[in-house]
């Protein structure tokens, strides 16, 4: 009897919740190599830069007895023989060669999918073109890829502005793109290229990843039928910060980045019915829970999950953790 009267007194809200969501593919291998490091080599083991870009997942990482660095000189000499892993966002070539000559064990995380796109950069290189690549300048997904090549090889394009400030040229050119974008500004921005340089030439997949993709096509979904959009995900992370674009851009009222719990405003639901949520391809599911265990102990929450796409991408380990 309480209880009925307890739900009767919160306010109703109707919860869309995203999926897919949360970690993909390649987020859940970078993780696992990480544990397995730790559980083949024992503590100490180092992670060159955040192995993703999520503040819950990197402090639980560290609680297991992993370190994180910024670069392999802060790796004191006692601790040279632990091993080294590179975040899923990739790295220039520079930082192997360097672990190389310093004799250090490293263990690349790489995403495949991020891989592939060094891979089409280099292949396009060897054949004389020059690459101009769509993406965020500071990223270390944009780092990584342009350090594949020799400096000056690589023209970096934010904007479909930046496109038409690039000189005509007779240079082959080709492009590709961070795996992280939003799939409706790349497209603007390739259809410019297109229109500028007739002759470029792209990818023969799309470079924007699967998650990527199926996430934002969810968020359209939701952003519809939402007042509210949450979009758990760090600030560094480039998906989430598109995720938060794209429901602004497909209806929602509004929409918010939160990494948990403690960034939620419930002034944000006043007035509105419906609450969409859903969480970037770094974010664990574990913070999603806690939202909707927030979202539940305050409204009457009926809960609608929309599903766009069933995922069961799953990239081998490498050997040194398989």
């Amino acid at each position: 009897m309480t209880m009925g009267l307890e739900k009767q007194n919160k306010p109703k809200k109707i919860l869309y919740l995203a999926a897919p969501r949360g970690f993909c593919a390649g987020v859940d291998r970078a993780i696992q190599i990480v544990e397995r490091a730790l559980e083949k080599y024992g503590q100490p083991v180092y992670v060159r830069h955040e192995i993703v870009h999520n503040k819950f997942v990197v402090d639980s990482l560290k609680e297991k007895g992993a370190i994180f660095i910024e670069e392999l000189n802060e790796i004191p000499t006692s601790d040279k023989d632990r091993p080294v892993i590179f975040s899923a966002h990739g790295v220039p070539k520079s930082v192997p060669q360097e672990a190389d000559s310093q004799n250090i064990f490293y263990i690349d995380a790489t995403c495949p999918l991020v891989s592939k796109v060094h891979r089409e950069a280099e292949r396009h290189f060897k054949n004389g073109a020059h690459i101009i690549l769509i993406g965020h300048k500071g990223h270390p997904e944009v780092i990584g890829t342009m350090g594949q090549l020799p400096e000056g090889s690589v023209t970096l394009v934010e904007t479909v502005a930046d496109v038409q400030n690039l000189p005509q040229t007779d240079k082959q050119l080709a492009f590709a793109t961070q795996t992280t974008l939003s799939i409706d500004d790349t497209g603007d921005i390739i259809t410019a290229l297109q229109t500028k340089f007739p002759t470029i030439q792209g990818p023969h997949k799309e470079d924007i990843c699967y998650a990527t993709t199926n996430r934002q096509a969810a968020v359209k979904e939701i952003a519809e039928k939402s007042d509210v959009v949450l979009v758990l995900g760090a600030p560094n992370s480039s998906n989430s910060n598109r995720l938060v674009e794209v429901a602004k851009n497909y209806g929602a009222k509004a929409a918010y980045l939160i990494e948990g719990i403690k960034d939620i405003n419930f002034d944000w639901f006043k007035g509105g019915h419906s609450i969409g949520l859903t969480a970037g391809a770094s974010a664990p599911e574990i913070l999603v829970k806690q939202v909707i265990d927030m979202l539940e102990s305050t409204f009457d929450i009926e809960t609608n999950e929309i599903t766009m796409a069933e995922e069961n991408v799953v990239f081998k380990l490498p050997r040194a953790v398989a």
